[in-house]
């Protein structure tokens, strides 16, 4: 989990790279849901808030 200060001094690419990522876990973590597999559900809650803290510092840049 990365904190909103490590992100604030990451570029528009990087944050664009972190924010892929955290979508491809975020699916991940779906598809676990789903299956019946995922044994720690509050990830899901943090990966969500991670997309959006993500998601505000690409606005503010631009």
């Amino acid at each position: 989990m990365s904190t909103i200060k490590e992100l604030r001094g990451k570029s528009a690419a990087d944050l664009q790279a972190h924010l892929l990522d955290l979508q491809k876990e975020q699916f991940s973590l779906r598809m676990q849901k789903v299956t019946g597999q995922l044994a720690k559900t509050h990830d899901v809650r943090r990966v969500r808030r991670e997309i959006a803290r993500v998601n505000s510092l690409l606005g503010a840049k631009k």
